[in-house]
């Protein structure tokens, strides 16, 4: 391979290319479930960076430029999701959220006032043990000058049932092509509390040809010491153990609708 012109001499081409592949492979397989989508965007910054060494240009201003570039073409993806998503909420509804879903709660809030819906209640289970949503989730809506409400991680049926939820909706980690939706522990419970209630759930998120069944998600099992804990404060006696399964799964038929850029669909005709 040959090496660029200018090129600095402290380390080579070629050992530059092997720990940028290396750094993508380890960042993107953090997390084992979101490996496939966040490989896009690690491999994305890999061939900017490859490029801009050949042109005698810097790696890292290249990765940055690329970064800016795919995280704006996001937000406009994410944008016209969040469109179609508040158009299923009613005017002065309820809405029940569950964890973070990037880009898309801040968008959801923008576009609810856009569409005049401003006025929404919004409720956000904590997500333990990690508790996104209650520093997350719930930070970003009250940011955005919404009306919302904390609440603990088995209080979703009783809110349902007496704050009149209209639509519960979480993001997701993995859409499978078959319409099972992998999301942050607890959503399946939600959903079934939901459906029991005549609430419908909309997930948003692009589903993934690399899960065409859910047989092919490995659901990550985190450190079990977490849920003896409250945000480093030890809530367990000695000795009890701790399980913590980072995701589960939400069968087709609790599901809605899958929210994308391009529509609605029932999660069963994603494959088209």
């Amino acid at each position: 391979m040959q090496k660029p012109m200018n090129y600095p001499d402290t380390y080579s081409y070629e050992e530059q290319l092997e720990y940028l592949k290396n750094a993508s492979y380890t960042i993107s397989h953090a997390r084992p479930t979101t490996a496939n989508r966040m490989g896009l965007i690690t491999n994305g910054c890999f061939e900017a960076a490859r490029k801009a060494l050949l042109e005698g240009r810097k790696a890292d201003e290249a990765i940055m430029e690329y970064t800016v570039k795919a995280n704006n073409m996001r937000y406009d993806k994410v944008y016209k999701m969040a469109q179609y998503l508040v158009s299923t909420f009613p005017e002065h509804g309820a809405v029940m959220t569950q964890c973070f879903g990037e880009t898309i709660v801040g968008q959801m809030c923008r576009v609810a006032k856009e569409q005049g819906k401003g006025d929404i209640r919004i409720f956000c289970p904590e997500t333990r043990p990690y508790f996104q949503g209650a520093r997350l989730t719930s930070t970003v809506c009250k940011d955005m000058g919404m009306d919302v409400t904390l609440i603990t991680d088995n209080m979703p049926a009783f809110v349902m049932q007496n704050e009149k939820i209209d639509v519960f909706t979480s993001a997701a980690d993995a859409i499978c092509m078959d319409g099972y939706v992998v999301n942050k522990v607890g959503t399946f419970q939600i959903a079934i509390a939901a459906k029991y209630q005549g609430i419908p759930y909309f997930v948003t998120g692009a589903p993934d040809h690399v899960h065409p069944t859910v047989d092919t998600v490995k659901i990550e099992m985190r450190d079990p010491d977490f849920t003896l804990q409250a945000m480093g404060v030890k809530t367990a006696a000695d000795g009890v153990k701790g399980y913590y399964p980072a995701f589960d799964i939400t069968p087709p038929h609790l599901v809605s609708g899958v929210v994308t850029d391009t529509g609605i669909y029932t999660p069963y005709d994603l494959p088209r």
